[in-house]
């Protein structure tokens, strides 16, 4: 976008200087080129010249919506550090309802939904920030229930990195449709997440320091029947 309003700009400037230039200096070329030429009329150059004006002013007025798109599109480290705490603090201690044939050792799609999932929520918290350009990428191989994220986002210089814990920390009994008595009767698992996150890369999966992480103690998850 940068470059496309700088050629703009330089285009309509290039259209500005033409508008500038005299009749007599036009007459003067076209008589060393064509000494035979017929006179052109002044009003000819004046409708050249509001012409050549009004499509530099659309060159400007474009560039300068080209400009305001490609600052619209970068994302500022202030807008980073705040969506990445806001989505940090939403995405700890929430849980998720395990099938009923799980017994709560199934993982988690730490490679697929979840660092999906963070996207949409640090852009979710980036405010006025842009709707685009935020990666949640795995800094190395996750287990079936930790996994550790680097966080960036378009035009900004600071990067995140984000430590995801799934646990199964409760049972939930719930009923299922079309059968009677207890045989209705299923339990699904409740799965935690435990989610910190802190300036800065990591390398496969550590333990962030707890004095430099922004995070939340996970609350026991209470459960009721359906």
């Amino acid at each position: 976008m940068t470059t496309m309003a700088v050629i703009t700009f330089a285009l309509s400037a290039a259209l500005v200087a033409m508008a500038c230039v005299k009749a007599s200096r036009v007459r003067a070329w076209r008589h060393t080129v064509n000494p035979p030429a017929p006179e052109v009329p002044d009003s000819v150059f004046t409708v050249a010249s509001i012409m050549l004006f009004a499509v530099a002013a659309v060159g400007i007025h474009t560039g300068a919506h080209a400009l305001s798109a490609a600052d619209n599109g970068a994302w500022s480290d202030v807008e980073l550090t705040s969506a990445v705490d806001g989505a940090t603090q939403d995405l700890n201690g929430s849980f998720e309802y395990g099938d009923i044939c799980d017994d709560g050792t199934k993982s988690a799609d730490f490679d697929g939904e979840y660092p999906t999932k963070i996207e949409d929520k640090v852009i979710q918290y980036g405010g006025d920030a842009s709707q685009f350009g935020v990666d949640a990428s795995l800094t190395g191989p996750a287990t079936s229930t930790k996994a550790s994220y680097r966080i960036t986002a378009t035009g900004a210089a600071k990067t995140f990195c984000m430590h995801v814990t799934r646990k199964h920390t409760d049972d939930a009994e719930t009923v299922a449709l079309g059968l009677p008595g207890d045989e209705a009767k299923v339990t699904m698992p409740v799965c935690t997440y435990a989610v910190s996150s802190r300036e800065g890369g990591v390398l496969g999966i550590a333990v962030l320091p707890p004095s430099d992480e922004r995070h939340l103690q996970v609350s026991p998850v209470s459960t009721t029947s359906v």
